[in-house]
């Protein structure tokens, strides 16, 4: 079948349904094909290579000597990983119904980038996380650069690097009932300024021991009650991006106001 020029022989198999006969198999006797077993296997259809995707992506034969449609297989499969390029995951969050401009999407291919060298294979779920992190309408004025922290039964210790509008470069260290808590305390100390955290919510939103944390947190900062949203395959780094997330809100809802208050005082209305 797939080198008639070569041999013309045919075995009268009905190819397309040689997947489902070796899932049907599987689920009978217990036992999976090894990942990389040909035309069968997880990985038969699977390209992670960026070369490998963009060559797939203009024609499916470039790098496959068959269709998968021809074995039963929905299609070919692109893993999203930190050898993907930047037309794999434009494509990718195209099939999820999302049309980013470019500079969108290098914002999220850097942080695609860093989130892939934690996670082998980036989900669906893991894009979307990133997507509606990345696209907030406050500018990212105020930006975690650093975090370290210690913790154990007796409390815990944080030390944190920010740049923002007015703090240039600025880092602080200190205590906490626990690593969060000790995080929230330095950030309030590098922009001078109190923050209270009421709701804080965490929320696993891919499955495994590496899966990535969304979470939720409500602040209050000059005033202002403000939501916060942050994601990280690790939790104290998503609460710290969470409450820098609400930081930008806020310096953002500062500018929107003095630039409220002075075309009041110059144009009178």
């Amino acid at each position: 079948h797939v080198r008639p020029q070569v041999a013309g022989f045919r075995c009268n198999v009905e190819t397309r349904e040689l997947y489902r006969t070796s899932r049907l198999l599987s689920h009978v006797t217990g036992v999976f094909p090894q990942p990389n077993k040909a035309i069968v296997g997880r990985n038969a259809f699977a390209h992670e290579a960026g070369i490998h995707q963009h060559g797939v992506m203009q024609n499916g034969l470039t790098y496959e000597i068959m269709r998968p449609e021809t074995v039963g297989v929905p299609h070919s499969r692109l893993v999203l990983g930190k050898h993907s390029g930047r037309h794999a995951l434009e494509r990718r969050y195209h099939d999820l119904g999302y049309e980013l401009g470019e500079g969108a999407l290098e914002r999220l291919y850097h942080k695609f980038i860093a989130l892939a060298d934690k996670k082998r294979e980036i989900l669906d779920e893991d894009l979307l996380a990133l997507l509606h992190d990345g696209f907030q309408d406050a500018p990212e004025q105020f930006q975690l650069t650093h975090l370290h922290v210690v913790c154990g039964t007796v409390g815990g210790a944080a030390a944190v690097r920010m740049t923002g509008p007015w703090i240039g470069e600025r880092a602080a260290e200190a205590n906490g009932d626990g690593p969060i808590a000790a995080t929230f305390a330095a950030v309030s100390e590098i922009v001078g300024q109190p923050i209270e955290v009421g709701n804080l919510a965490v929320q696993s939103v891919t499955p495994g021991r590496d899966s990535l944390g969304q979470v939720s947190l409500q602040a209050r900062v000059n005033g202002k009650s403000l939501s916060g949203h942050g994601a990280s395959t690790d939790i104290v780094e998503a609460c710290a991006r969470a409450l820098v997330n609400a930081l930008n809100k806020a310096h953002f809802a500062d500018r929107l106001e003095a630039d409220s208050l002075n075309s009041v005082y110059l144009w009178g209305v």
